[in-house]
């Protein structure tokens, strides 16, 4: 089972992506060990060297810390760091998008807060 291409971008980015993900969703906590450059590479198939340039991503970004002789772990605060990144990240993909379309369609912004919290009673 090789990694999903779901998108251009490169799979040692996609890489960074998911140890993110497992930290943002608790699957990784802070202090806890990452698995290595190795097993990434032997679960998503990939080579180590792509799967140590998604880790080394994190590393450059405060995310993950590396113990000499040990290997990587997850660094204190960095649940904290990535959930503003993501939120930023929301905001810039999905809240600006929405905004300039809802402009194009002459949607006001009460209007749009309206439709949002339709959707939010729908669920």
């Amino acid at each position: 089972m090789g990694l999903q291409m779901d998108d251009s971008r490169p799979i040692f980015v996609q890489i960074a992506e998911r140890i993110e993900d497992d930290i943002i969703g608790g699957g990784l906590p802070e202090e806890s060990q990452v698995p290595s450059t190795n097993q990434f590479a032997a679960f998503y198939q990939i080579n180590p060297a792509t799967a140590a340039k998604g880790v080394n991503l994190l590393v450059d970004q405060q995310i993950l810390y590396k113990k000499r002789g040990i290997g990587m772990f997850v660094a204190a605060g960095a649940r904290a760091i990535l959930m503003e990144k993501r939120k930023e990240q929301f905001y810039e993909q999905y809240v600006v998008t929405m905004m300039r379309e809802a402009e194009k369609l002459g949607i006001t912004a009460d209007q749009l807060s309206d439709m949002i919290r339709r959707g939010a009673d729908k669920r």
